[in-house]
């Protein structure tokens, strides 16, 4: 006979500071909620599969089929800044590993323009929980907002490193390892060499990009003997997602300098956004300025 596994409850409910509550309108707003105000509330809003209303007391009550998304994305991060729904599951549910370990994640290697990022961070025993506790998971869930803020906190609470690697030392190092799961290899054991040194940790985690010798074999040649892990959806591992997001976080203030150094936007990713703002930026500075704010052997520079 199976056993029955719990349930979250139908309805969550919540104290919020009722001074939150123009915010919570014009976030719900512009998510598509329809806001009105019955007796003894301060609002109550509606969306297809999710309601939710704030009393004036401060308690909220969210409730629907759709619902677990709306805590997870919105509420948690955005104004609880608390995950106990989200990760408060089951008793059945595996324990947090508090192994120490260094996770490794990189960001950018997508992106015609601006740097690549590798970033690491160390944590052990309950620095892992208070990374879970704060919100940490995979960087490609979280909004722009969201990320900068834990960003901030792992680099402020926690040992990392990054390894920021601007358009012109990018396009370098391209031509002298001939291919990017190369250079990444390197960028990976680079940051690795450091927090091992940095905390004599032996055990480092990363999300598998290539082959496993593409990056033990960096390794090697710099001497380094650690137990590696290499896995796909790397993220999953909650100290291999704030890796995720201080790498995130590198990346996007290398947009951000780019972008007030030169005057104009440089889109991320490689879409025909990207084209335009590429075809701008050489109007005014040429294509051999391109080296400074791109990664020369994208394909993209040949349709710009």
């Amino acid at each position: 006979m199976k056993e029955s596994t719990p349930e979250k409850p139908s309805c969550f409910v919540a104290n919020v500071d009722v001074n939150l509550a123009p915010k919570l309108i014009k976030d719900l707003e512009n998510q598509g909620f329809e806001i009105s105000t019955p007796q003894y509330t301060l609002f109550s809003a509606k969306a297809d599969g999710v309601s939710c209303t704030l009393y004036k007391s401060g308690k909220l009550t969210v409730q629907g089929r759709k619902m677990g998304a709306f805590i997870e994305f919105y509420l948690e991060p955005e104004i609880l800044k608390d995950f106990s729904y989200t990760y408060g599951k089951s008793e059945s549910a595996a324990p947090l590993d508090l192994t120490p370990r260094i996770g490794i994640d990189e960001s950018g290697k997508g992106d015609f323009f601006g740097p690549l990022c590798v970033a690491g961070v160390f944590a052990q025993g309950e620095e892992i929980t208070k990374l879970q506790k704060i919100g940490v998971r995979d960087s490609k869930s979280l909004s722009p907002k969201v990320i900068l803020e834990l960003g901030k906190k792992i680099r402020n609470e926690f040992v990392h490193h990054i390894l920021k690697i601007n358009p012109p030392k990018y396009n370098e190092l391209i031509s002298k390892f001939h291919n990017l799961n190369h250079l990444l290899g390197w960028g990976h054991a680079t940051v690795i060499e450091q927090l091992t040194t940095e905390t004599g940790c032996r055990q480092a985690i990363i999300d598998q990009f290539a082959s496993e010798d593409v990056v033990l074999n960096a390794l090697k040649r710099k001497n380094i003997e650690i137990e590696l892990t290499q896995r796909h959806r790397g993220e999953e591992d909650v100290v291999v997602a704030a890796a995720s997001i201080l790498a995130r976080c590198a990346f996007v203030e290398g947009i951000e300098q780019l972008e007030k150094q030169y005057g104009q936007p440089f889109p991320k990713g490689a879409s025909s956004k990207t084209i335009e703002a590429g075809r701008a930026f050489v109007r005014v500075h040429g294509r051999e300025g391109m080296g400074q704010v791109a990664k020369l052997h994208f394909k993209t520079l040949d349709e710009i």
